[in-house]
């Protein structure tokens, strides 16, 4: 059975790999659900959520610098980028981290969110 939105929206709230940011948007959009605010919250949601969702051509560039290789460890930067490459040469566009799949389910379905 497919998740709701609020589901979606509390496995991005709950994923540490979520920004700051798109966890404020979610907060907001949750709370305004059904209220006058509703329509606003819901398109900053959606910008917020299509602004972070990593392509998996930004994640390979990233864990080939040097600064994904401080962020994840020399091993860490390597399992991440054979896995990235592994997804795009499966034709995926996105980073599956559970913020990013968070991201990339509540995305399509983008249309019932703003509603």
């Amino acid at each position: 059975m497919a998740k709701t939105i609020q589901e979606l929206t509390a496995d991005l709230l709950a994923a540490p790999s979520a920004c700051k940011e798109v966890k404020e948007a979610a907060q907001n959009y949750l709370a305004a659900v059904g209220k006058e605010g509703e329509a606003a919250a819901a398109k900053a949601y959606v910008a917020e959520l299509e602004a972070d969702i990593m392509p998996l051509e930004g994640l390979i560039s990233f864990a080939e610098s040097d600064m994904g290789a401080q962020v994840f460890g020399a091993d860490g930067a390597k399992n991440i980028l054979a896995h990235a490459k592994e997804r795009k040469a499966a034709g995926e566009k996105y980073c599956d981290c559970p913020a990013c799949a968070a991201c990339e389910a509540l995305l399509n379905k983008k249309d019932e969110i703003l509603k």
